[in-house]
């Protein structure tokens, strides 16, 4: 097992590199081999696979994983952790310092050598930024098949949720739109150090061929009036969107009426694919 997953070893790095954990970038290191080494199972790495880690921390998931995958490249923000994981883990990865969000993935993947092999993502997220890294990835032009990523609990609820629950939105239905997602296991906030306030989750997102023909950008637009106001109907909530497409109330109506939808429902009782038929009514009426 890895140092790195070895309570005992973790606290006295820590003490002996003086380092400060930053609770305004989310760092909470993992310490149980078990969970650990789920996660990368989940990942069904092999050496042809190159993964990009997000967050590596003190490098558990980049060690155990540098094992199993061809090339392991990791993002990490902090400068101080950067000196920790060059020292333990530079000969294993590619360890580059930036922040995730707003580094080139390509540019950072090619300058390590990336040639277009295989391309998996796995991460321990900083919750704090769990959505708009999801949404990067996904929306990504690199070959990303398969994203394996612990998120805090409740935002893993709101990936997997389903029309008509509390947590179904604009999240569930991007994952929706790219890949089919699955809970690997839920994580109690016991196995890191320090213990985060929060439950955590592993979710598996497997990219997928989706058979949509309305451009995405205008269906995303759709999806987003409607969880606006997620308490309004889609009659009322849709309407900002008639002057932007030079729409009027009767085009409104006639693309309800074609897309076989009740005017009245709200967004969260809509399935992708109503959305997608809806989008595809208002684009005929443009």
């Amino acid at each position: 097992m890895s140092d790195m997953l070895k309570p005992a070893f973790v606290h006295r790095l820590i003490k002996e590199k003086g380092f400060n954990i930053k609770k305004s970038l989310g760092q909470n290191f993992l310490i149980d081999g078990n969970i650990a080494r789920r996660i990368v199972a989940g990942a069904e790495l092999s050496r042809d696979d190159w993964v990009l880690e997000i967050g590596p921390g003190l490098g558990a998931l980049t060690d155990l994983m540098s094992k199993e995958a061809g090339r392991v490249v990791a993002m990490e923000i902090d400068r101080d952790l950067i000196k920790i994981l060059t020292e333990y883990h530079a000969g294993e990865a590619v360890i580059v310092q930036g922040d995730a969000l707003a580094l080139d993935w390509r540019e950072v993947l090619e300058e390590a050598g990336w040639q277009g092999q295989r391309l998996k993502l796995v991460a321990n997220l900083p919750y704090y930024l769990t959505s708009p890294l999801i949404m990067k990835a996904l929306e990504s032009d690199l070959p990303i098949e398969v994203v394996v990523v612990m998120v805090q609990r409740e935002v893993a609820r709101r990936i997997l949720a389903q029309p008509g629950t509390a947590d179904y939105g604009v999240l569930s239905l991007a994952v929706q739109y790219y890949t089919e997602g699955e809970l690997l296991l839920n994580v109690p906030p016991t196995v890191f150090i320090p213990p985060p306030a929060v439950d955590s989750a592993v979710v598996k997102l497997k990219r997928i061929p989706r058979q949509i023909s309305a451009p995405r950008e205008q269906l995303f637009a759709v999806i987003r009036a409607a969880f606006q106001q997620r308490r309004k109907t889609l009659r009322k909530v849709l309407r900002p969107l008639l002057d932007e497409w030079g729409l009027d109330r009767e085009d409104l109506e006639r693309a309800f009426s074609a897309a076989g939808i009740d005017p009245q429902i709200r967004g969260e009782r809509l399935s992708l694919d109503h959305f997608a038929a809806l989008t595809e009514e208002l684009i005929r009426e443009v």
